[in-house]
């Protein structure tokens, strides 16, 4: 199964203008045969609380269809990151538009306590249960927390992929610590990361995979939007890097 991750620049609250983005990202991701393609946390807003909540979306949203109509064509599940409304507040998501099938959700369970103004705590999700290896997903700073990898472990995912929208310094910390649930869990494990801006900050990119063992298979730069796309169930054939 061929998982990519998507490294991109979001425009700061401009839904239809970052849709569009989406779009060229899992064209480019069709060519390879992605099955499976994940965007960075908030990507359809960009990372700014103020402003994502503003603009926050519901599981509906008309908009989403022109990215439902790729899934479906292309037969590829694409996780966005959006801001999410539900009876409790505005949630950190992962939308999940699978090829014919309702549109499923991971919300961000664990919060920073910068996000706790803003946002309300979600409910994780179940394992996305693929022949190859079940899938654990995770929001940011949840890779901090370390319930959540241990979870994943005990649930029975052997592949751990985090959304994230980091500073340079937030990625680099985020690169020690996924190397480590790699290796403790015996999971393969992706980061996908935004470039630009991230909370008013230049974002840190270097999206990457790591074998189970924890070593580092390939990144992204810093800042370069772009794919990284790897099969785990073929380790001898190296990850991809797609330059947009």
């Amino acid at each position: 199964m061929k998982i990519a991750l998507a490294q991109i620049a979001s425009q700061r609250g401009d839904i239809d203008a970052n849709i569009a983005r989406h779009q060229r990202f899992i064209q480019r991701a069709a060519v390879q045969r992605a099955e499976l393609l994940v965007f960075p946390e908030l990507s359809l807003t960009q990372y700014e609380p103020t402003t994502a909540v503003d603009v926050a979306m519901t599981r509906d949203d008309a908009r989403l269809l022109p990215l439902q109509a790729l899934a479906d064509s292309y037969g590829m599940t694409i996780g966005v990151g959006v801001p999410l409304r539900s009876e409790a507040g505005v949630l950190i998501a992962l939308l999940l538009l699978a090829p014919g099938k309702t549109r499923q959700v991971y919300s961000k369970r664990y919060l920073h306590e910068d996000e706790l103004p803003y946002f309300a705590p979600g409910h994780g999700g179940a394992l996305m249960k693929r022949a190859q290896g079940d899938i654990a997903l995770a929001i940011c700073y949840e890779i901090s927390v370390a319930q959540h990898a241990r979870d994943a472990h005990e649930a029975g995912a052997s592949i751990y992929l985090a959304s994230v929208a980091k500073t340079p310094s937030g990625a680099a910390n985020a690169h020690l610590r996924l190397a480590e649930i790699a290796r403790e869990y015996n999971m393969t494990v992706f980061m996908a990361n935004c470039v630009g801006e991230c909370e008013g900050k230049p974002a840190g990119g270097k999206s990457a995979a790591w074998d189970a063992q924890g070593q580092m298979l390939a990144s992204l730069g810093e800042t370069d939007e772009g794919l990284l796309i790897y099969d785990p169930a073929v380790p001898t054939r190296p990850p991809e890097i797609i330059r947009i």
